[in-house]
């Protein structure tokens, strides 16, 4: 089983805490990204990022001294956003973190897909940004299957804990042979299912943990999950897409 989870924007250095274990496998391609990134002006990045002058600048100079070979955080040390901090990696134990090496992979539209301890530096690139290099339209397309192949070569079987933004750029690449089951987390209001932003980042950062503390390699055990209030719903479920939710219809 692999699973696939977001990054998240907020990012540190730490190359002190945890070491490292390898370099991504798509640095080229990051290479790329970089060298693109980089020739353009400070009023286009803004633009592309979609952020503040305080954000910008950061980043600008964060692009500016980028060194992608030195200098690197554990993949999933280096996020800071709410799903990484439910997750809460700096605190698990040595078989959590060994059951995080073997399952679960970040996607990126920086790094392509990383291993939770690839070596990364801070950078600002969403997938759904409208960056168009080497010919192609945007990072979908720059990407590809690339991901995608790599997953597949790894399990056949893929627990989707991302946003739609990230999943897609897996999803539709998927041979037939690879299960991809999504998982949601949400509310039932008026009749539906009503997912939220931040209470999704922390169900999908609580779930990665309680599997890593239980060794959970299969299914039909992650549909015991019950942490923060959510309790798995069979009748709104179907084989390949497990629905979770705080209060039952």
């Amino acid at each position: 089983m692999r699973i696939i989870i977001a990054p998240a924007k907020k990012m540190i250095t730490d190359t002190d805490s945890f070491a490292v274990d390898s370099l991504p496998q798509f640095l080229e391609q990051t290479e790329q990204l970089k060298v693109t990134l980089q020739g353009m002006s400070p009023k286009d990045l803004q633009a592309l990022w979609k952020c503040n002058d305080a954000i910008a600048s950061l980043n600008i100079e964060r692009l500016r001294r980028m060194d992608l070979r030195r200098n690197l955080t554990p993949a999933v040390m280096a996020y800071e956003g709410i799903q990484y901090c439910y997750m809460a990696p700096g605190v698990m134990e040595t078989s959590h973190l060994d059951y995080l090496r073997e399952h679960l992979r970040i996607l990126s539209g920086f790094y392509g897909l990383l291993r939770p301890f690839d070596g990364v530096t801070p950078y600002r690139l969403e997938m759904q940004a409208r960056l168009s290099v080497d010919g192609c339209r945007d990072l979908y397309q720059f990407w590809g299957d690339r991901m995608t192949r790599q997953l597949a070569s790894e399990s056949d079987l893929v627990l989707n804990l991302a946003s739609k933004e990230y999943s897609k750029a897996v999803e539709p690449h998927l041979p037939k042979s690879v299960r991809f089951i999504t998982c949601t987390f949400g509310e039932w209001k008026n009749g539906k299912v009503i997912e939220k932003g931040t209470q999704c980042k922390m169900a999908r950062g609580e779930i990665v943990r309680w599997l890593a503390e239980r060794n959970i390699t299969d299914v039909a055990t992650v549909q015991a999950f019950d942490q923060l209030d959510y309790q798995f719903q069979p009748s709104l479920s179907t084989e390949d897409h497990k629905v979770f939710l705080k209060t039952a219809p």
